[in-house]
């Protein structure tokens, strides 16, 4: 965009020597703590509501707004880090987000109603928004271009990792001490990470314009923001599109969205840059990597759901069989990123999603009879398609951008991505029920006398002292529990297909090669 001749420095960022040694290391470490700690957050309350709820007099309905708030102030907030870090500086601006962060923990611990815990964790989520997107630039340009694929891997098994170790985390904590302790645990963690971060990198400071407010920008983002993120809340509870409610929030989301799209690209200091998705990386690789997260997200609720409900699985045991899917991607992601520049992003991303198609065929022959390691082996498998799926695909995303536009990128990308998961999990979940409303149904036509399978087991029931409403009782949960499952089935294999789509999208990208000592291809950022 610039017309700069080559010779002159361009005035918008500052190119930086990457790191070395130590303070490399322990850069690394710092940023990759924060990214944890913040991804953290968005699922360790999860399996501490009833707790919650129950220790501050509320109905559990209620508690979900603790959620809910979060998610709704971060979502509001990750876009405008492009904007913000121009206005202070992406160093000012991450350290003053991770105290801001803990800051805002120590108040949810403290919070003596519920309505102060959800407004504290509505600032808690808005503070947290910047702090992914930076952290993955900051990250980006400790590292010179040869191991820019080796940075990515490290942020990418923080972003990875956390979603599943935080309902294990939090129902052990909550199990163990007490549910204030889910968001004291951030205070240690948060003074030392922007302790360092300060100290490694407050030289590397990027440079500050002062851009006006774009005050009517940042309004509609709130609005049609807001509105969509409590319709998908409020959308199973109310019965979507059959409550007044739920269709107005539509109604808003849809209309605010519309005003909010044109306003940006007509203001000349836009509060989001729309612009990037005139780029073909970065629409097809926003995209691919917002659709597949909210597949994979949406089932990774889905599974300890039906786990617990009719499995007879406790959140513990649930949590336990969880935890493996990081496994995996913890061994692969280093070797990933040391590959990147080596092979065509394309291929690996491809790979992600064939794999995960696999691991959801095989979840969709699951039935009631599934024992421990038959559930266990897709979600170690399930770790290996991980590995392979954000490493390439943010690569392609970012590929060819300058560092002045990264921050603006990764924060525009990680709030599809954030949005999709949501959306994701309300569409499977709200399927899942669906469907087996659908197949008790169907269930519930063959119980009767001319069955002899049904007759047989209403007399075995009987025989055993269980009074006929007894014995129908427990057929109707035997049914309820099949029909979860035949539920449950259905989406596993609709999501398996829906991956194997995605791969096409995501050979439309044009991925810069990587050259001999070059690592352009990983991140496209320096």
């Amino acid at each position: 965009m610039s017309t700069a001749p080559a010779s002159a420095p361009t005035p918008t960022f500052i190119a930086h020597a990457p790191l070395e040694g130590s303070a490399r290391l322990w850069g690394t470490v710092a940023l990759s703590a924060a990214t944890f700690m913040n991804v953290l957050d968005t699922s360790i309350a999860n399996v501490s509501l009833s707790a919650i709820a129950g220790d501050l007099g509320v109905s559990p309905n209620q508690g979900t707004w603790v959620i809910t708030s979060f998610a709704v102030a971060n979502a509001i907030a990750v876009p405008l880090t492009g904007w913000l870090s121009q206005r202070f500086g992406q160093v000012r601006l991450f350290v003053a987000s991770v105290i801001l962060f803990v800051i805002a923990s120590w108040l949810c611990g403290l919070a003596p109603n519920m309505n102060t815990l959800i407004a504290v964790r509505a600032l808690q989520g808005f503070v947290a928004g910047p702090m992914i997107p930076l952290s993955q630039t900051l990250l980006l340009a400790s590292y010179p271009k040869a191991l820019a694929g080796t940075a990515m891997a490290m942020w990418a098994m923080t972003t990875l990792i956390a979603p599943v170790m935080g309902p294990l985390l939090g129902g052990w904590i909550t199990d163990n001490f007490s549910w204030p302790w889910i968001f004291y645990i951030n205070i240690p963690v948060g003074l030392l990470t922007a302790t360092a971060t300060w100290a490694i990198f407050r030289q590397r400071e990027s440079l500050v314009q002062k851009l006006p407010i774009d005050s009517v920008g940042l309004a509609l983002l709130v609005v049609w923001v807001s509105a969509m993120q409590i319709m998908l809340d409020k959308g199973k509870e109310l019965d979507w599109f059959h409550s007044p409610e739920v269709v107005a929030l539509a109604v808003v989301a849809v209309v605010g969205f519309a005003f909010f799209v044109i306003w940006e690209l007509t203001e000349e200091h836009p509060v989001v840059d729309l612009t990037l998705f005139a780029r073909r990386n970065f629409w097809a690789g926003v995209v691919a990597t917002s659709v597949g997260y909210g597949l994979f997200f949406g089932n990774v609720v889905l599974l300890p759901l039906w786990l617990q409900q009719f499995m007879s699985y406790t959140a513990t045991q649930a949590g336990i069989v969880m935890a493996p899917v990081g496994l995996m991607a913890l061994i692969l992601s280093p070797v990933v990123g040391k590959n990147i520049t080596k092979v065509d992003p394309r291929k690996f991303a491809s790979f992600a999603f064939l794999v995960f198609a696999v691991v959801l065929w095989m979840r969709s022959n699951f039935n009631t009879q599934a024992d421990l390691l038959t559930v266990l082996e897709p979600t170690l498998l399930q770790g290996v398609a991980m590995a392979f799926f954000f490493i390439p695909l943010m690569s392609i995303t970012l590929s060819g951008l300058t560092p002045d536009r990264i921050p603006a990128a990764s924060g525009l990308s990680n709030f599809v991505r954030i949005t999709a998961g949501a959306v994701g999990t309300s569409i499977a979940t709200t399927l899942w029920e669906n469907r087996a409303a659908m197949h008790h149904a169907h269930l519930a036509e063959a119980i009767n006398v001319g069955n002899p399978t049904a007759t047989g087991t209403l007399t075995g029931l009987s025989s055993a002292g269980l009074s006929t409403d007894q014995a129908l009782f427990q057929i109707s949960r035997l049914i309820d529990q099949q029909a979860f499952m035949l539920a449950a089935n259905d989406v596993f294999y609709a999501s398996a297909i829906l991956f194997l789509l995605l791969i096409p999208l995501v050979w439309v990208t044009r991925p810069q090669k990587a050259t001999a000592g070059s690592a352009d291809a990983a991140a496209g950022a320096h």
